[in-house]
């Protein structure tokens, strides 16, 4: 069984579609092997609703999948320095496509099991984290983020309530020791804790 958070090769389904936010249109491209492959998920879309950008520089989008969170941000603030990781080699391939298709330039997409990869530290971290992949991946997403925020940099992420929002918001508020709820939706929590 081959699943999103893995590199199991699957038979390829290409397919493209149009994510329509504040006024602006973005291409995807997608494929099989990929986390919501057809339509932007509602969990994403609500975190891209809920977060604000305030003065943030620099962005990483941990778990980016064929890019979502980073493209999209990034089209809203193009100067935003955006870094996007994921361990899918057909989903980082995809959103370099993706970055292509929605002419965006100077993005860093690189391969990476959370932040084995990442160098440096950001303003802002988002995530939808890989639920499937089990509590130990998504915690560490949460723990890990930590060493790569900046000072009053902030972590913002997104969990359904019945996929373990309690305890997330139980763990950002003993690691950080702050976690705001930015929005409740549909069973959908915005969790976001500052450094």
């Amino acid at each position: 069984m081959a699943h999103y958070y893995t590199n199991d090769e699957v038979k390829h389904e290409p397919s493209t579609f149009t994510y329509t936010f504040n006024g602006k249109d973005y291409v995807f491209h997608s494929d099989a092997g990929v986390f919501s492959k057809r339509f932007i998920d509602y969990g994403s879309q609500a975190l891209l609703k809920a977060v604000d950008l305030k003065d943030a520089q620099s962005l990483l989008d941990v778990g980016c999948g064929y890019g979502t969170l980073g493209i999209v941000l990034k089209g809203q603030r193009p100067e935003l320095d955006v870094t996007m990781v994921d361990v899918n080699k057909r989903a980082l391939q995809l959103a370099r496509d993706n970055c292509i298709a929605n002419h965006l330039d100077g993005v860093k997409i690189k391969e990476s099991d959370v932040y084995e990869n990442v160098d440096g530290t950001f303003d802002l971290i988002v995530t939808n984290p890989p639920i499937r992949a089990g509590k130990k991946v998504v915690h560490g997403i949460l723990k890990g983020a930590k060493d790569h925020l900046n000072p009053n940099g902030r972590l913002v992420v997104v969990i359904q309530k019945k996929q373990g929002a309690p305890s997330a918001q139980k763990l950002m508020e003993e690691v950080y020791g702050n976690c705001t709820i930015l929005k409740r939706d549909k069973g959908y929590y915005i969790l976001e804790s500052k450094r």
